[in-house]
């Protein structure tokens, strides 16, 4: 059947004709199926009070990730199953030990935020058998409480990793065959296109379908994790029609990994793109860690993020640093350019009427460069970038730089190259000396707005001192701060 969204909520099979192309899993839980555990607090992504999981078949298996119920968008739910936080009690009401846990290190007070964390460290407990404090936060990252300092809900965290009773009390682990028959039984068979009066989305079934939809329909908006479309629903009640979704497409999710460098598709998330590229490219793999919090990671797409083309996006500057090549694909075939002259202008990129982002290959530093990506924000974890600064370096024998590529976010209308930087320091030695003379050259190359995140002069000097960061770790200095962990 092509035409309803259709998809397994907790244990029953729901299918849906009638489906705006912008309504919210959120609303769809709480106002339709009177599933109030699930939370509305920001409505944006942050605070982590909606978080579910949403399970989906990938490779012939079935992987649940968390993720944030108020900006995902119910025409992305075909064929998987939504798990919320009332399925996880015990066939005779006890609670599921993650529930428990939380009762036993008092990790609940008012008890507003304490399902989305429930159903945060479910995802975890389900897919860590004995995680770490690091871990543990990580999967918290996009969890906010007012109440509790966090610290009962680590130690829960922590306890639970040991009370792991047989698989069949466990709702998912007890029926996951059973999800995996009826999730294959719901695969569309081709394009589903759903009108609800004058709105409309569409589900191409294939990759050359998702062409020819776009031909048609070249205004159309382009939805992979809609990390970023989804507050222009929820925050700026946009009325967007008609809505192309596209994360189920697999031909997208593949990473490819050569010898020079890796081939992401324009649908892997940032979660598994961190899997990709930590290991090659640490520096890149620390930055995708600080985007946003886990339900973010797990929904975004880094070509969503460059398709998008804003100007504080956190993956464009480390891929034009790393001089990454960007694949556009349409029905007239592919078309390849440098990811850096993707961007024109603000809002404006060089997209052609009817082309997506397919894919953005990654070349991996060579041996003798030195790389790295500072994101610059008011606090640590899941916050906007105010200034991102990315440095590709390579220095001859003499330790002269032969080659220098820089590239920031939060200083221009675009993700933006520093080409007069650039040339202030090739052919020069790299030394302190030569980082001081080239720091005015920044002034040429940018001229940086003041919003409420920085003011203009604070990204500019922020940008100077990152430069210079960028040396003193280079030559062995200590110019990090480190959390306590990281140097006991």
């Amino acid at each position: 059947m092509n035409d309803s969204i259709r998809f397994i909520l907790n244990g029953e099979d729901i299918a849906l004709a009638n489906v705006g192309p912008t309504e919210t899993l959120l609303d769809f839980l709480r106002m339709k199926r009177r599933l109030t555990g699930t939370k509305e607090g920001c409505a944006e992504g942050d605070c982590g009070a909606c978080t579910v999981l949403v399970g989906r078949l990938a490779d012939g298996k079935l992987a649940y990730e968390s993720v944030n119920a108020c900006i995902r968008f119910m025409g992305s739910l075909h064929a998987t199953h939504v798990v919320t936080v009332e399925h996880l009690a015990g066939r005779d009401g006890a609670l599921h030990p993650v529930q428990q846990a939380l009762v036993d290190c008092h990790g609940s007070q008012c008890g507003f935020c304490t399902p989305g964390f429930v159903m945060s460290l479910y995802g975890l407990w389900l897919t860590k058998e004995k995680p770490g404090r690091r871990e543990i936060e990580k999967a918290l990252q996009g969890n906010l409480c007012r109440c509790t300092g966090y610290e009962p809900i680590v130690k829960a965290a922590e306890q639970v990793s040991l009370q792991r009773p047989s698989a069949l009390f466990d709702p998912l682990q007890r029926t996951r065959s059973e999800i995996v028959a009826r999730l294959w039984a719901m695969q569309a068979s081709g394009t589903m296109r759903i009108a609800s009066g004058e709105d409309r989305l569409i589900v191409p079934a294939s990759l050359q379908a998702l062409a020819e939809v776009l031909s048609e329909e070249p205004d159309a908006t382009v939805i992979a994790g809609a990390t970023d479309v989804g507050l222009w629903v929820t925050k700026q009640m946009r009325r967007l029609s008609p809505v192309v979704f596209i994360n189920h497409l697999s031909e997208l999710q593949s990473v490819t990994e050569s010898d020079d460098g890796v081939t992401i598709g324009a649908g892997v998330s940032y979660s598994r793109a961190f899997e990709a590229i930590s290991s090659k490219i640490p520096a890149l793999g620390r930055l995708i860690d600080r985007i946003g919090g886990e339900q973010v990671r797990n929904m975004g797409t880094i070509g969503g993020n460059i398709a998008n083309g804003s100007p504080i996006g956190d993956s464009p500057p480390p891929l034009i640093a790393l001089g990454a090549t960007l694949t556009l694909r349409s029905l007239q075939g592919q078309r390849r350019m440098p990811l850096e002259d993707f961007f024109i202008a603000y809002g404006k990129q060089d997209r052609r009427p009817g082309e997506f982002v397919e894919s953005v290959f990654v070349p991996y530093p060579k041996a003798a460069s030195r790389f790295a990506a500072y994101k610059i924000t008011k606090r640590r974890d899941e916050d906007i970038t105010a200034v991102l600064g990315a440095f590709l370096l390579t220095l001859d024998e003499a330790e002269t730089i032969t080659d220098i590529r820089i590239a920031f976010g939060g200083m221009a209308a675009t993700p933006k190259r520093a080409p007069t930087v650039e040339a202030a320091l090739i052919g020069k030695p790299w030394t302190e000396a030569s980082i001081d003379a080239a720091r005015p050259a920044f002034d040429a190359d940018f001229q940086p707005l003041t919003d409420w995140r920085a003011t203009a002069e604070y990204r500019q000097l922020t940008a100077k001192n990152l430069l210079t960061r960028f040396y003193l770790e280079t030559v062995g200095a200590p110019a990090e701060l480190k959390r306590f962990e990281e140097v006991a």
